[in-house]
């Protein structure tokens, strides 16, 4: 094994920051529940509120580690333009994991950190930005995939720039809107983009007689109801969401029933469908959510909508598209292993239980026990992927 494997494709240096990023950030974000709950001694306070910096990090550090280094490698296939160099990626890559690591130091009581640490995701986010955007001005065509992705990311950009504003002294709401771009305009977008364009292609490819349903007019529908959607919620208008929410309900599920194969397939494709079906299970529970608050004024789910989307969804997803293209691009088959499949099924329970603990009599405690839960679900996978991309391939091919 050697760390200058790591530079020799995109994925390598992206997916190894981002399972070391995904662990890390856990880790602080347990200690911290356990600490407040008085289950453990106090831990240094935090330079700004922790939820917000828990919402940060898992935003715009740890999830766009990995989607950098998807993107990173697609992009110019999905173009038909050359491959990155590492000159290109490396940038971005550092800046992710400086920025993390010194925010996270910041926390330990390294004030000066959550400054530098700020600066670095910015480079590393800017870096990453300029590199895709010029490649979607290269391409003579127009894939509107990958313009589709760029646009989320330009959003996100948006939600960063918010933050560090919200830092240097701006009010609570661009703390607020950071937040929600993050979710609904920046990571939403791209995992429904990524379905839309590569689940398909993959059932296809395995299950006979699977016809692939991809219209553009799906996701340009799904895109105009999340933007109606984050300018209700930045509006505050919580009681009209389910104007946005609904039909995103019946296109998610319309979605879910057109992808999913009648036919016997194998467990790598298999648990992309069943983590995409928390996407219905999200939309139902805001929609409840909404409807609720619209009758009563109040929330009566709390953070459980926000928490399907987060673990169910993006978690069960992030474990089964980052296993496909380790195994694919390490030149291993393309097959679940073990350690991945304790990952998926421990990410629904443990989303099972983040959802629940909005109801709970003692929630602090349900919810210190689903973070536990997450690091528990994901360290033998992280551990196994980890010396994946520090080793060569296994057919010996470069990459």
């Amino acid at each position: 094994m050697s760390a200058t494997r790591l530079v020799q494709a995109p994925h390598r240096l992206m997916f190894f920051i981002g399972a070391s990023n995904l662990l890390l950030a856990m880790l602080w974000w347990t200690l911290w529940l356990a600490s407040s709950r008085g289950s453990i001694p106090a831990i240094p306070a935090t330079p700004i509120y922790a939820g917000w910096l828990h919402a940060f990090v898992m935003q715009y550090l740890v999830f766009p580690s990995f989607i950098f280094g998807f993107l990173l490698t697609v992009f110019p296939r999905w173009m038909g333009l050359p491959e990155l160099k590492r000159w290109h990626y490396a940038p971005v890559g550092a800046g992710l994991m400086g920025g993390q690591l010194a925010i996270l130091l910041s926390t330990a009581g390294w004030e000066a950190g959550f400054m530098v640490g700020l600066w670095m995701a910015l480079a590393g986010w800017s870096a990453g930005l300029v590199l895709l955007g010029r490649q979607v001005l290269a391409e003579t065509g127009r894939t509107w995939h990958a313009r589709s992705c760029f646009a989320a990311l330009a959003l996100g950009y948006l939600g960063l720039l918010a933050f560090i504003g919200f830092v240097l002294g701006g009010s609570a709401f661009w703390v607020f809107a950071s937040i929600k771009l993050g979710s609904i305009g920046l990571l939403l977008p791209i995992y429904l983009t990524v379905a839309h364009r590569m689940f398909p292609f993959f059932a296809a490819n395995v299950v006979p007689g699977y016809r692939p349903w991809r219209p553009m007019g799906w996701l340009a529908a799904v895109w105009a109801l999340l933007l109606a959607h984050l300018g209700l919620e930045l509006s505050h208008a919580y009681a009209w969401l389910w104007l946005a929410d609904a039909p995103l309900l019946l296109l998610s599920g319309w979605s879910l029933w057109r992808w999913w194969p009648r036919a016997r397939m194998p467990g790598l494709l298999a648990v992309l469908f069943i983590g995409l079906a928390w996407m219905p299970a999200t939309f139902l529970l805001y929609v409840v959510q909404s409807v609720g608050y619209l009758l009563t004024g109040e929330f009566m789910l709390g953070r459980a909508p926000m928490h399907a989307l987060f673990i169910g969804f993006f978690g069960s997803l992030l474990v089964a598209m980052v296993t496909r293209v380790t195994q694919g691009h390490s030149g291993r088959p393309l097959k679940m292993p073990a350690v991945a499949w304790f990952a998926f099924v421990a990410i629904q329970i443990v989303a099972v239980m983040r959802v629940a603990a909005e109801l709970m009599p003692d929630a602090l405690f349900w919810q210190a026990a689903s973070a536990a839960g997450w690091l528990l679900a994901f360290l033998p996978w992280v551990s196994r992927i980890g010396r994946i991309y520090l080793s060569p391939r296994a057919d010996g091919k470069p990459g």
